[in-house]
């Protein structure tokens, strides 16, 4: 099978808070790891290098910070080599906003390829699920651990 471009991947989630809020969510590592990682370096700023660690499997990745454009827009770049992920931030009303998260660059064979845009789609979307119920109910629903209770399969 010949791929004929490389995907892009985005997963979206219509939240019931103001932008500032969601958008602080992904920038403040005391929210984040309340629905996705158990430990962070710092908070993301431009230009800084970041590590985001998932404790319970014992893997982490370095992150780094692209750009950053107050409650519309954040650009990193994970993994290596480099694979872009960015998150667009767009006000519903004044209480609802719309996230989407995009993530591109996978390398390897058109079935590496295939498997990790499938994972990407898959786990941005548990992520925004997972943001939505704890900035909307205040429920943390350990999507990310129950996922694998195993162990994470890499």
């Amino acid at each position: 099978m010949q791929t004929p471009s490389a995907p892009t991947v985005t997963a979206q989630m219509l939240i019931h808070r103001p932008v500032a809020e969601v958008f602080e969510a992904f920038i403040e590592p005391e929210t984040t790891t309340r629905f996705w990682f158990t430990r962070s370096s710092g908070r993301l700023e431009t230009g800084k290098d970041i590590r985001w660690d998932w404790e319970m499997f014992g893997v982490g990745t370095e992150v780094h910070v692209k750009a950053i454009e107050q409650d519309k827009r954040i650009l990193i770049e994970w993994d290596d080599p480099p694979c872009p992920v960015e998150w667009q931030f767009e006000p519903r009303g004044h209480q609802a906003s719309l996230v989407r998260i995009s993530n591109w660059g996978f390398r390897g064979s058109d079935d590496e390829v295939l498997a990790q845009a499938i994972d990407s789609k898959g786990g941005f979307t548990m992520v925004l699920a997972g943001l939505k119920a704890w900035l909307e109910h205040g429920v943390v629903l350990n999507l990310v651990t129950d996922q694998f209770p195993d162990g994470c399969p890499r």
